[in-house]
């Protein structure tokens, strides 16, 4: 620790103020323009208020303590706190609030959680955090330097997000122009499928978990996971290439391609295109844009009546095959982008953990 500083518990350089913590039922909230505050910041607005200057907020059960959470918080003005949040007004004299903000924020308060089946952080626990104390001109200056890096921080991150957000769009938007194309003939899917079915019942008997000289042939359900794979059998019902639609779970609408021979059970939908009008791959790709991008959101599950009648453009062969190249490659460097971006997220909330080790041990 750097020389000058002192470590001191919570309880010894703030007030709890807990007694003055009022809780509300959902029920018995009535609107207003006044903070309700709970464990992890605000939860809705009231009409009346208990508390009318600046305080810091402690989640006590319902937030999350690990270092880098939001476990701690400032609330201003007037405002309502019920009894899932600690309040605590620093003794200003030798600590400030946004210091203790920042190092609570910082710190692993994991060891000071009881609870098994309702995590908490009671108040004796909390009063006994130790906290390392500066001289209050030390801490000003040391906090100034975290609300400068720490905004420029947030300006990084909210551009790398907004750069993944747009590498994300790129590609849809890329879709969109090829499927609201006027200029191609459209067809139901179909007018443009050698053969549509949904699979049955799994197999009981002919059937291994895992692949033996008998039982070679994947059998495949409606699952997401590992492409869906239930196990293995000795017979295939598909034995062209095709595309799959996952018709029931959380999964629903999901799509594969499949070159493989393979059993389909569950209500997996099988969609086998007539090869002289649609290649499987672009199929495929129809098939994601008006199944799920068109429904919303996923849906309890899909019949085969369902998803024949969708029109769909059908350019030529090799439009269709122009058209899946440039997607390709297009996605390949969507998805080498979204990596970058995701990594400086990373990159960047590693940062903030630096900057705030070095604050905490006198480096800044």
């Amino acid at each position: 620790m750097k020389q000058g500083w002192e470590i001191k518990t919570l309880g010894e350089v703030v007030d709890v103020l807990d007694k003055l913590r009022k809780p509300i039922t959902k029920r018995d909230r009535l609107d207003g323009e006044y903070p309700y505050y709970g464990a992890t910041g605000i939860l809705s607005y009231v009409h009346n208020y208990i508390f009318t200057e600046k305080l810091v907020l402690i989640g006590e059960d319902g937030a999350k303590w690990q270092s880098g959470d939001k476990t701690s918080f400032i609330a201003e003005g007037k405002y309502w706190v019920n009894n899932h949040a600690h309040v605590i007004r620093p003794n200003r004299k030798i600590i400030l609030d946004e210091w203790v903000v920042y190092f609570l924020n910082f710190s692993d308060l994991t060891p000071f959680i009881t609870g098994m089946t309702v995590p908490k952080l009671n108040q004796e626990k909390m009063r006994n955090i130790p906290i390392p104390l500066p001289p209050l001109s030390e801490q000003q200056q040391i906090v100034s330097i975290l609300d400068q890096a720490f905004a420029a921080i947030a300006k990084a991150k909210a551009n790398a997000e907004q750069n993944l957000k747009n590498s994300k769009e790129l590609f849809e938007s890329f879709l969109r122009g090829v499927f609201e194309n006027g200029n191609w003939e459209t067809k139901t899917i179909e007018e443009v499928c050698y053969d549509i079915f949904a699979g049955g019942d799994a197999p009981k008997d002919n059937f291994s978990t895992d692949p033996n000289e008998k039982h070679t042939i994947p059998i495949y359900a409606n699952a997401v996971k590992n492409t869906g794979l239930y196990g293995y059998t000795d017979f295939a019902r598909v034995t062209k290439p095709c595309v799959t639609i996952s018709a029931r779970g959380s999964g629903t609408g999901h799509t594969e391609l499949r070159n493989e021979h393979f059993l389909p059970i569950v209500r997996l939908i099988v969609c086998i295109p007539d090869k002289n009008q649609m290649s499987t791959e672009f199929l495929k790709y129809t098939i994601d844009n008006l199944v799920i991008k068109r429904s919303g959101s996923a849906i309890p599950q899909l019949t085969v009546p369902m998803i024949i009648d969708y029109k769909i453009p059908v350019p030529t062969i090799e439009e269709q095959r122009q058209l899946i190249e440039k997607a390709e490659s297009l996605r390949v460097e969507t998805k080498r982008l979204e990596a970058i971006y995701q990594q400086k997220l990373l990159n960047l909330e590693e940062l903030k953990k630096s900057v705030l080790q070095k604050a905490f041990n006198g480096e800044l």
